[in-house]
């Protein structure tokens, strides 16, 4: 969106509070980007985190808080105002009608209080003469927070696979300990002792030795199946891995060729960015 819809600045206010958190977060910096935007650009996305995690309906999709909410925002940046104080400066502004009763408090109006901003300039204002390039790069992040999705969860599948693996390991020795010890035992037996005993013995150990030993041979294939499995869900998982990072520095070189270009709209490549690095944190550590 290159600028606000509406016939009037009043208008336009009124929709700007419509944005969503991040939405409005973004407006801002690209107004104020040369200003304050750009050394602000990280208060603000704490402040839209804030927001998205107080409003328990609607989260990443809401645009204000109610009251108590937005005391507790205020308090959670150590900000001593009030609501009732915020709105009546924002109404000696004009931002705010004199017998408007907002039921919300709306991102917009507190950075309006806390930069002093000029609502006016706020709403008249147009973000970049690169709309087409934006949707590009808000495609590639769409992408890459997939990609990072994937990989996440054939990190996970790959972390489980290994699990497994170790499990039927473990469950192959024991069935070979156990087996060896009994070959031992056997052996002991028919070198020891009367001739009764010994001939016993060897007997048992002949037929322990021709039996097919279920338990151990049943231990084998399932630790190969499990080593197959693992391997196959390391690779899927490092593939996965490697398609995400490639993508994100694909994303990146496209967002530095934006920046380095006049008419960008400076916050919301910002905004992009800071969004491909916190894509990552779908992912993992990997083992």
């Amino acid at each position: 969106m290159a600028c606000i819809p509406g016939d009037s600045v009043e208008e336009k206010m009124k929709n700007l509070i419509q944005f969503t958190y991040k939405d409005q977060a973004i407006w801002f910096l690209n107004c104020y980007w040369e200003d304050w935007g750009e050394s602000e650009a990280e208060q603000l996305w704490a402040y839209v985190d804030k927001c998205n995690q107080l409003d328990l309906e609607k989260h990443e999709e809401g645009n204000g808080l109610d009251e108590m909410k937005a005391h507790v925002f205020l308090e959670a940046f150590n900000e001593t105002l009030t609501v009732r104080a915020l709105r009546s400066k924002l109404r000696e502004s004009g931002a705010i009608g004199q017998n408007e009763r907002p039921k919300l408090v709306p991102l917009s109006h507190y950075l309006l209080f806390k930069y002093n901003s000029d609502w006016r300039r706020v709403c008249n204002s147009v973000m970049g003469d690169n709309q087409e390039e934006l949707q590009r790069a808000q495609d590639m992040l769409a992408e890459v927070q997939s990609l990072y999705k994937e990989a996440a969860q054939r990190e996970e599948e790959s972390i489980k696979s290994a699990a497994e693996l170790k499990a039927a390991l473990e469950a192959l020795h024991a069935q070979q300990e156990a087996y060896d010890n009994k070959t031992e035992e056997l052996k002991k037996k028919s070198e020891e002792g009367g001739i009764v005993s010994r001939n016993r013995a060897k007997a048992q150990l002949e037929i322990h030795l021709s039996e097919d030993p279920l338990p151990l041979n049943r231990a084998k294939l399932t630790t190969n199946a499990a080593k197959k499995k693992a391997d196959k869900a390391a690779a899927a998982a490092s593939a996965a891995r490697e398609a995400a990072e490639a993508k994100v520095q694909e994303a990146e070189a496209y967002l530095e060729e934006l920046k380095s270009q006049s008419g960008s709209a400076q916050g919301s490549l910002w905004w992009i960015e800071r969004e491909l690095h916190e894509a990552s944190k779908y992912l993992p550590e990997s083992k």
